[in-house]
């Protein structure tokens, strides 16, 4: 009971003090805008090109076509008749799993979902793990063996179960398609078996590679299974792709090949927060698809890497705040950021932080403060949006009251 007297007697007479100065802190409280705050810092030496594509093969390359891009931002690095259409084979397979993860992040879908297997699906033939149409599996399991042992039978029992065929379902692959810009493919099936007409290239197998990593990278959790089982351990996998297990950082992708495509791969590894995937089409042998990738992926871990800018949250500048019931703010990045960087160069790159020294209030968690815009060579290659990381609410009687009534709660 004389706590609470005490604290009643504190809150009163700072009540009276605050409504003797509040006049006198409203009529100096100011905003400046005009103030562009820059830091000049030197994250890393660098060379004032950011890529280089060979288009040379340089590499001596045997397949048909080729094609090495950096992951995260697209940015190609090498290139060997990459927009030639050619048969894909099995990596067709990448645009179903995409659907796939689009429908189950979506909520449209559930790992849990029990798919069967008609007709159809069993008749398939080809990669498969025999599925019967007495049983049901898993959208796990389903995908377990699509992506390690490319089951066909799988893949159409998939597809019919989201959009009631194969048809529909391949109708929905080439929409997709269209939408990443897959300006060289048409798709004629799911599962890739060879048809006329049925064809892609290796600049659209790498688009369609890099939306299912970037946007769903929970798929790595099976493209990098190197063995496994179904059916509680009555079938065997293991994975057509043996870069996952052979290649450091491999984190996919998927393998194909048919009598007429010959040999094909997208292979996608990370190292040091590096991204890449490599593509292979059309290789003489199987052999020489794993090479090749491998080729690919050691050229670009060799002659690049990816510098981190900043993450999300980091905090930028403390901002001032005038008529605000707190004083500061904190700005802080508004997402990640990085950029693709030639190794062995000399050039800075320059960090310029235009954010004002002081802010008016209110002011609400996410609202833009300012922006960093990181430089090299005195050219542009990341601006990152700078935002309050919480609200500040304008300074009036109730307010302040509450401010200071809740500072006082937390000493006791």
């Amino acid at each position: 009971m004389v706590k609470i007297k005490r604290l009643i007697k504190k809150l009163f007479i700072s009540v009276i003090i605050f409504s003797l100065i509040i006049t006198p802190i409203s009529s100096f409280a100011y905003t400046d805008y005009s103030y562009i705050w820059s830091s000049p810092e030197t994250l890393l030496e660098t060379s004032a090109e950011t890529t280089t594509v060979s288009n040379e093969n340089s590499l001596n390359l045997t397949c048909g076509s080729a094609i090495l891009i950096e992951q995260s931002s697209g940015k190609v690095l090498y290139d060997h008749n990459s927009h030639e259409k050619l048969r894909p084979a099995s990596v067709t397979k990448i645009m179903t799993i995409l659907l796939i993860m689009e429908a189950i992040d979506s909520g449209k879908l559930n790992y849990t979902d029990q798919i069967p297997c008609s007709e159809n699906a069993s008749s398939m033939g080809g990669s498969q793990i025999w599925l019967d149409t007495k049983e049901t599996l898993s959208v796990d399991e389903m995908l377990k063996a699509i992506c390690v042992v490319s089951a066909n039978d799988c893949t159409v029992a998939m597809a019919e179960y989201l959009a009631g065929s194969e048809e529909n379902f391949v109708n929905q692959m080439n929409a997709k398609a269209k939408e990443l810009g897959m300006n060289d493919t048409t798709f004629k099936n799911c599962h890739g078996i060879d048809e006329d007409g049925h064809v892609s290239s290796s600049y659209d197998i790498a688009l369609m590679s890099r939306e299912l990593l970037e946007k769903h990278p929970d798929i790595t959790k099976y493209t990098t299974i190197y063995m496994d089982s179904l059916r509680d351990g009555k079938s065997e996998l293991v994975n057509t792709n043996k870069l996952v297990r052979n290649y450091k950082g491999a984190t996919g992708l998927k393998t194909g090949s048919t009598s007429l495509a010959l040999y094909n791969l997208s292979a996608s590894a990370t190292r040091d927060d590096l991204s890449l995937i490599a593509v292979i089409m059309k290789a003489p042998t199987t052999k020489d698809r794993f090479a090749e990738a491998t080729k690919l992926l050691d050229y670009g871990f060799a002659n690049y890497n990816y510098k981190v800018l900043g993450k999300a949250n980091d905090v930028v500048k403390d901002v001032s705040v005038s008529k605000g019931v707190s004083s500061s703010v904190s700005a802080v990045l508004e997402y990640d950021s990085g950029t693709l960087l030639p190794k062995g160069a000399d050039t800075n790159i320059v960090q310029n932080i235009n954010v004002p020294d002081t802010v008016s209030a209110p002011i609400k968690k996410g609202d833009k403060l300012g922006e960093v815009v990181y430089t090299l060579n005195d050219e542009t290659i990341s601006t990152i949006d700078v935002i309050a990381n919480e609200d500040v609410d304008k300074i009036d009687f109730f307010n302040m009251t509450k401010h200071i009534f809740n500072r006082w709660l937390n000493m006791y």
